[in-house]
């Protein structure tokens, strides 16, 4: 490894340390959750939170947009909030006699969209700009999101009462989705002690800052990918557009937000090279909330994390490093 990408490898070890403490210390028993959390946001990519209520969703979402110091926007997503609501609008000044653009709550480098399902799809829709292109049009006008951006949004079962199913193109444009799920009985009773009097949240402090985390992001991007490993990752989001039990395979998108999660995987374990195993381990996490299962798989409760896994585990695998 050249010394450059040693030292770099080192400081993201240490400052990626710190924020994964930082949320560990509010979100007890969820050692894989935070760092997956952490690797979407080292791949510039966006995590979309789903569970049932109470287990730490918007907790977790709080306690990593705190554990860093930039600026931070929570949006409470409900039936009739509006797209400008999310994206700002442009408001006529009396005094200037002109139009000024108000900036709505997405110019922050991470927005926490809570219960992002309980708004209707032309409300979500206004997230599909800002999570893609990194930017906001309004009234013709297109205005730039400082980096880095990060887009952590919760959301109920869709089974839930109040709830609309999220569109495919919002879906695909989330990196990875992740469920909480409920804690083992020594964590929930250790919460019972450490949430019990106050909140963990209110005791958190930032330990690194935005540009902490921009530098991190270019460590990432020089992480090595040998052609054999990126092969393995095309042909395992091609294998979801065949496969019998899906109506709707992943997308390029999804190879490409695959590999880059890849990135900040194997970087999260001081490795300068991805690995067959990053990309199996991350591929569910990635790919699954992008599928769309057949009628009959639906009714056999052959869901996509079931395909997928499957895949994974048929597929042939390169060797580890090129």
């Amino acid at each position: 490894m050249p010394p450059a990408r040693a030292a770099g490898l080192d400081g993201l070890a240490q400052v990626a340390g710190k924020i994964r403490d930082a949320v560990e210390s509010v979100i007890e028993g969820k050692p894989g959750v935070v760092r997956l959390a952490l690797t979407v946001l080292l791949a510039e990519g966006h995590l979309l939170i789903e569970d049932v209520p109470g287990v730490g969703k918007t907790m977790l979402a709080k306690a990593l947009a705190r554990s860093v110091d930039c600026s931070v926007r929570r949006v409470q997503f409900t039936p009739d909030l509006l797209p400008s609501d999310i994206t700002g609008v442009s408001a006529y000044n009396q005094e200037l006699r002109e139009f000024e653009f108000k900036p709505g709550p997405v110019f922050a480098n991470i927005v926490v969209g809570d219960e992002i399902n309980r708004a209707s799809p032309k409300t979500q829709s206004a997230l599909l700009e800002c999570m893609e292109e990194r930017q906001v049009t309004v009234d013709g006008t297109t205005y730039p999101l400082e980096r880095p951006f990060m887009v952590i949004s919760t959301q109920n079962p869709v089974e839930m009462e109040g709830t609309y199913p999220l569109p495919e193109a919002q879906r695909d444009r989330f990196t990875a989705r992740i469920s909480m799920g409920y804690p083992d009985p020594a964590a929930e009773l250790e919460m019972l002690d450490v949430h019990g009097q106050s909140s963990p949240l209110d005791r958190l402090r930032p330990v690194a800052h935005a540009g902490d985390v921009r530098r991190l992001i270019e460590v990432v991007r020089r992480q090595h990918v040998a052609q054999p490993v990126k092969q393995y990752a095309v042909d395992l989001v091609a294998a979801t557009r065949t496969h019998p039990d899906l109506r709707l395979g992943a997308s390029p998108r999804a190879t490409l937000h695959l590999v880059r999660a890849a990135r900040a995987y194997a970087a999260l374990d001081e490795r300068d090279y991805v690995r067959p195993d990053d990309v199996q381990e991350l591929a569910v996490h990635v790919l699954a909330h992008r599928l769309l299962p057949t009628a009959e798989a639906q009714v056999e409760r052959r869901r996509p994390e079931h395909v997928v896994a499957d895949l994974v585990n048929r597929l042939p695998v390169p060797s580890p490093r090129a």
